[in-house]
């Protein structure tokens, strides 16, 4: 990955950029980074196919540990590298069952690989909430829709855009993983990252995806 950003192009991935990974239904690309990145982070959407075929192996190799506490993972999306100098994080949010809740393949979970930490800040974390708020309302036909029978969806626009998500008490759980631990989360857990305050984080990311079964 150091090659590829010391190419006259890398501007392309930082500062210059104008794309995103994230979306906001409604708003820009540049609104979308205005709300999720507000101080900027190099974001590389096509790594060398050598390092995508290096975390694809480590993902099947991590596949039996995964399965026990996400059974449904059939396979892991294309990676993406990301990096956080001072300063720079990501804002709370929920990625949400993607594209469709309701439709197949559907993105279940994220997955991040920390290759190098920062001095100081740059810690990933998760948050809870009790509250209502989160919550769009039980899955229709939630069996047959492939999910337990009760299954909750969380709302549409989970993310910093929405005054009631800035406004929802939750609970703070922060991570620090070694470099190489895989860290996994659900895709309605809401995220985020602490603002680096001294040296530069490097991670790959991905998102985990199920696809229906043979009994479906």
């Amino acid at each position: 990955m150091n090659d590829v950003l010391i190419t006259e192009e890398a501007a392309h991935f930082g500062g210059d950029r104008r794309t995103s990974i994230h979306e906001i239904p409604g708003h820009s690309a540049e609104q979308a980074m205005a709300v999720y990145e507000p101080a900027g982070r190099i974001e590389i959407p096509t790594i060398p196919e050598a390092a995508d075929k290096l975390l694809g192996d480590a993902f099947e190799r991590a596949r039996p540990a995964l399965s026990r506490v996400m059974p449904s993972i059939t396979l892991c999306r294309p990676w993406t590298y990301v990096e956080y100098g001072v300063g720079q994080h990501i804002t709370s949010h929920l990625d949400g069952i993607a594209p469709d809740p309701l439709a197949w393949p559907r993105q279940i979970a994220g997955i991040s690989v920390v290759i190098t930490q920062a001095d100081a800040g740059g810690g990933f974390y998760v948050e809870t909430a009790s509250s209502d708020r989160l919550w769009n309302g039980q899955t229709p036909d939630a069996v047959a829709n492939g999910y337990a029978d009760g299954m909750w969806l969380a709302h549409d626009g989970a993310d910093n855009s929405a005054t009631w998500f800035q406004q929802l008490p939750r609970t703070r759980w922060s991570v620090a993983p070694s470099p190489g631990t895989a860290l996994l989360y659900g895709s309605q857990l809401s995220h985020g990252t602490l603002p680096v305050t001294a040296g530069r984080v490097a991670k790959f990311i991905s998102w985990l995806v199920a696809e229906p079964t043979g009994a479906g």
